[in-house]
């Protein structure tokens, strides 16, 4: 080992008193929660940056991410971001509000809406996407892309492991 984190340190300090136990666990999910309270304030920075907040973002970059006409409706929302259909209707509102999106009846359904991203909401979501690369990548600076693409394919094989 080339140097010591804080979380080889706790590691050690627990095998000097449970040897019993097998701490590996411990030494992949603490530093993944240690990682994430550090991404975690790098996006709130770029949230707050942008002049948006979390749920904005989730929002807006659903709707930047499904591509001109930048459309959603309410429904395919509700999929994207695992909130209640009260809510959603609550930061739709909200977003009309500060004219990121606007509502437009569905032309396949008269009965049913469209949300869509207005010119304001897409400069604003391009910002944050900008700002929130760089700021990621500043994050992961230690790992060569190599490093980085085999993290990630881990990460994602874990991930999976919890969806099926």
């Amino acid at each position: 080992m080339s140097e010591a984190d804080e979380v080889d340190r706790i590691v050690g300090a627990w095998n000097t008193q449970r040897p019993d136990l097998d701490f590996s666990p411990l030494e992949v999910l603490s530093r993944m929660d240690r990682l994430s309270r550090h991404l975690d304030r790098a996006r709130r920075d770029v949230f707050r940056r942008s002049d948006i907040e979390p749920w904005e973002w989730d929002v807006l970059s659903a709707l930047r991410r499904a591509g001109a006409p930048f459309q959603l409706s309410p429904k395919q929302l509700l999929q994207q971001t695992l909130v209640s259909s009260g809510t959603m209707t609550n930061r739709i509102d909200r977003l009309v509000g500060r004219r990121f999106v606007r509502r437009e009846s569905d032309p396949q359904d008269g009965r049913s809406v469209l949300v869509t991203l207005t010119d304001d909401g897409r400069v604003r979501v391009d910002a944050a996407i900008t700002r929130l690369v760089d700021a990621e990548a500043v994050l992961l600076r230690a790992l060569p892309r190599g490093d980085r693409e085999r993290l990630a394919g881990l990460l994602r094989k874990l991930s999976l492991s919890f969806d099926s």
